[in-house]
């Protein structure tokens, strides 16, 4: 039986350390700053199956401009729990408690280029995007990160807002595509540059390979090729003042939709 609960003691983040190395094959965090962090407004959630854990997450005290919210640095699944719907139900635990404990925001970053993720956190959670950071960890050496920038999209999820409830409508139809993705060579994907001649539009669209892993294992170069090009079309929006805020995916290429920021239903945080 699937159970998601808080994670407290040494022995706990200690499971955690070694399905944290199963899933990124990187040394993990110290158990003593875990517990410091989960000890001080930090949560540790853990997914067990019959007692044993399988996945996690964990976040940590942010503050920023007088205000804290729930840094959330990492969450892995264990190989034979992914693509189950897990992870989403993850984060909404992490909602959930967060909001328990008074959080208003949550904020945690990933690869623009990895599309399952996106999909997750900006379509699934409704997160928000308006920030880009080039080579945000520097040179990374596991399996995931080695040989390309480690360049990060940051997710803002205003946990209170109404927003995250009900979405807006997307005319994907209607969208102004600033870029586009053609199979070749094999099925995969290479970027065609399309200029931004058109600096307002109600919606824009970007659009991505999926498979972003395998692209890089087999043609490092053009994988490279996406990652300058995501980043160019990325910034270039935000600095317009538009947020990503959907992602739909396709059989074998995905499309961010971005939008300006005061389309979206808000309310003062206070």
């Amino acid at each position: 039986m699937i159970e998601f609960r808080e994670l407290t003691t040494k022995m706990e983040m200690r499971e955690v350390q070694r399905l944290e190395y199963r899933v990124w094959g990187m040394n993990p965090i110290p158990t003593h700053q875990t517990m410091t962090a989960v000890k001080n407004g930090g949560i540790m959630l853990g997914v067990l199956d019959d007692g044993e854990l399988v996945g996690f997450s964990y976040g940590f005290v942010g503050f920023h401009a007088g205000r804290s919210y729930l840094c959330s640095h990492m969450m892995g699944l264990d190989e034979a729990y992914r693509s189950q719907g897990l992870g989403e139900q993850l984060k909404q635990k992490q909602r959930e408690i967060a909001l328990q404990k008074g959080y208003k925001l949550i904020t945690w970053t990933f690869d623009p280029l990895e599309a399952r993720n996106a999909y997750l956190n900006i379509t699934k959670l409704r997160g928000v995007c308006d920030t880009y950071i080039d080579n945000c960890y520097g040179d990374m050496t596991d399996k995931w990160n080695k040989g390309l920038p480690t360049d990060r999209l940051e997710v803002h999820w205003h946990i209170q807002q109404p927003y995250v409830e009900k979405g807006i409508s997307i005319a994907a139809d209607e969208a102004v595509e600033l870029n586009n993705c053609v199979r070749k060579e094999n099925s995969y994907s290479v970027n065609q540059d399309r200029k931004m001649d058109c600096l307002e539009a109600e919606t824009f669209a970007v659009h991505i390979p999926n498979q972003f892993q395998q692209l890089k294992q087999q043609y490092p170069e053009r994988a490279l090729e996406w990652r300058l090009a995501v980043r160019t079309y990325f910034k270039k929006l935000f600095q317009m003042g538009y947020v990503a805020v959907e992602l739909k995916r396709g059989q074998w290429k995905s499309t961010y939709y971005f939008v300006k920021k005061e389309r979206l239903e808000w309310k003062d945080e206070g």
